[in-house]
């Protein structure tokens, strides 16, 4: 089953905030919220990736967690998730800025 790329990045951060639609498709990127709204999703679902990756860390430092995929993966979610947040903030600072910039 090949997944397009709005269904990877899906999977990947689990955010829900992302279309599931293909690539072309006018489907709204989020419902019945504004972009604060979902940015602050995306964010509290990064802390949530980045204490879950934290755990299974410490699990498989102690000896306690059978099988270390799951700490790769979680490391892995946390990490890609912490990136793209990062570039949408990165984006949203950078067209704040060029806002700023226009002369009236």
């Amino acid at each position: 089953m090949a997944l397009g790329p709005l269904e990877a990045i899906q999977g990947v951060t689990g955010t829900g905030y992302v279309g599931a639609g293909r690539v072309g498709t006018a489907q709204p990127a989020s419902t019945g919220g504004d972009f604060g709204t979902a940015l602050t999703g995306a964010v509290d679902n990064l802390q949530s990736l980045q204490s879950t990756s934290k755990e299974l860390a410490v699990s498989a430092v102690t000896g306690n967690l059978d099988d270390i995929h799951k700490a790769t993966l979680a490391s892995t979610r946390a990490q890609v998730t912490f990136e793209l947040v990062a570039a949408v903030r990165n984006k949203g600072i950078d067209a704040f800025n060029e806002i700023m910039r226009m002369q009236a």
